[in-house]
């Protein structure tokens, strides 16, 4: 691979490139494979992995479960990305774009389907009246905070995480320009976290969970190797103690563990929390 790149007149896709994520990169939609997903007891069927994406619906879940809201219970099932479970049949019916997460909503007569983590977000929220204003100005605040994280993510996961740790060779040029635009959106929300205890404003919202789940990752140093140190992330102060009020969170701390190799690989009930160590759950131990 040479440093000087050429596009050519027709770009073909070459299973060769794509790095950490080679295996299941490609150029084309729909469904690879026959498989149906399997359905559980409760109203809400989750098919998911405990990435910052999918942390987004476990933590609402878990949210509106410890506000005492229990028709809010559900199924958690491991969809494994690497190898390939997005491209099933089952999660293409439920998810064209095959991507997690992918919510089934089987609360009703007629049980449907709801997917990208922004969506499922409004969706729980709605339903419950939990989470999200009802009246503007507040509600016009925490869609706009919610919308600017679901623009912003691939900045710094599809761009800044991938070049700077799954890229198969470090492109200065693209390293530099990912983190710049990562390192502002950090200054955006430092900003306003200075004027604001929450991104939405005095109220924790949607907004909240859907940014904390990609920049408490980043600040506390637990994604894309020691990208913390690199990108100086001790400068955002006010994005640090946001990140540490909502760390605590007994919701939070239980919606981040599910899918994970570092918790639990599936939910089906709340006893399944059992199973960990308690401080696990208290938020002790770092980097869970």
């Amino acid at each position: 691979m040479s440093e000087e790149y050429t596009p050519p007149k027709v770009w073909t896709w070459d299973k060769a490139n794509g790095g950490a994520f080679a295996s299941v990169n490609r150029p084309t939609a729909g469904p690879t494979h026959d498989k149906d997903l399997p359905v559980g007891e409760h109203p809400f069927q989750l098919y998911s992995l405990g990435t910052p994406n999918g942390q987004k619906a476990t933590i609402m879940l878990e949210e509106l479960l410890e506000a005492g809201i229990a028709e809010a219970e559900y199924d958690a099932w491991l969809i494994k990305i690497f190898e390939g479970d997005q491209f099933s049949s089952g999660f293409v019916d439920i998810n064209p774009n095959s991507k997690i997460p992918a919510l089934v909503d089987h609360s009703g007569a007629t049980p449907f389907r709801v997917f990208e983590s922004g969506a499922i977000l409004m969706h729980l929220a709605e339903k419950f009246g939990k989470f999200l204003p009802t009246q503007n100005p507040p509600r016009a605040e925490c869609l706009s905070w919610l919308f600017w994280q679901i623009g912003s993510a691939p900045f710094m996961g599809g761009g800044f995480g991938h070049f700077y740790n799954y890229a198969p060779i470090k492109i200065e040029y693209a390293i530099d320009r990912y983190a710049m635009e990562t390192k502002r959106l950090f200054d955006v929300a430092n900003r306003r976290l200075a004027e604001s205890r929450y991104l939405g404003g005095e109220d924790y919202t949607i907004a909240d969970i859907a940014a904390y789940t990609w920049m408490g990752n980043l600040y506390r140093g637990e994604a894309y190797g020691d990208a913390a140190t690199f990108l100086s992330m001790h400068e955002y102060e006010h994005v640090g103690r946001w990140v540490g009020e909502i760390d605590q969170r007994p919701a939070v701390l239980r919606g981040r563990l599910v899918n994970s190799a570092k918790g639990i690989a599936e939910r089906h009930s709340a006893a399944d929390f059992d199973s960990l160590p308690p401080e696990k759950l208290k938020g002790i131990v770092k980097g869970f």
